[in-house]
């Protein structure tokens, strides 16, 4: 089905859908996903595997509201020196961030365009579908040879993600620091 964030890359080379039913209301996910990245609340995957490669990922067990993400324009860390820009926001409902990182770690020369999209979705009574897609459009003849190796292992870190998210999301109480 059509998500928000789909609009800014029409034809992408590679797509990827990935979803979870969680058992708590749109309220109680929404704060998790607004507080991603490695400069906020983290992302709910395999930390220590992170830090392996010097990202310095905390995941948060508790919601900090200095973490947020607030609007469009706002950045969200990969690592350190990697930022996506958040593109498409509304509160409570969807996060859409956009940017690729080159081969130097930045943005400049990214062979590709990429958006990740995170889109909450209402279920049955007391539940939410979080639906997470990813788009990538190669600018460069020889994009596939860095992004599609680095799918696979997206698929393993957003699957715990997914599994993160719910997990702090389906306890009995929004934990606020």
């Amino acid at each position: 089905m059509p998500l928000p964030g789909d609009e800014f890359l029409p034809a992408p080379d590679l797509k990827a859908t990935r979803a979870i039913t969680i058992n708590a209301p749109m309220s109680q996910v929404w704060p998790w996903v607004a507080q991603l990245g490695q400069n906020r609340g983290g992302f709910y995957t395999y930390d220590w595997m992170e830090n392996l490669v010097g990202i310095d990922i905390h995941s948060s067990n508790v919601i900090v509201p200095e973490l947020r993400i607030r609007a469009v324009g706002d950045e969200v860390n990969l690592a350190p020196p990697v930022a996506l820009r958040v593109v498409a926001f509304e509160e409570g409902h969807h996060l859409v961030l956009r940017g690729a990182v080159g081969p130097d770690g930045t943005d400049a020369g990214a062979p590709y365009d990429f958006t990740w999209a995170f889109v909450l979705i209402e279920g049955a009574p007391g539940t939410t579908r979080l639906i997470v897609r990813e788009r990538y459009a190669y600018l460069a003849g020889w994009a596939a040879a860095l992004v599609e190796p680095v799918e696979m292992v997206s698929f393993l870190m957003s699957e715990r993600m997914l599994r993160g998210i719910r997990e702090r999301a389906e306890r009995p109480t929004l934990p606020v620091a």
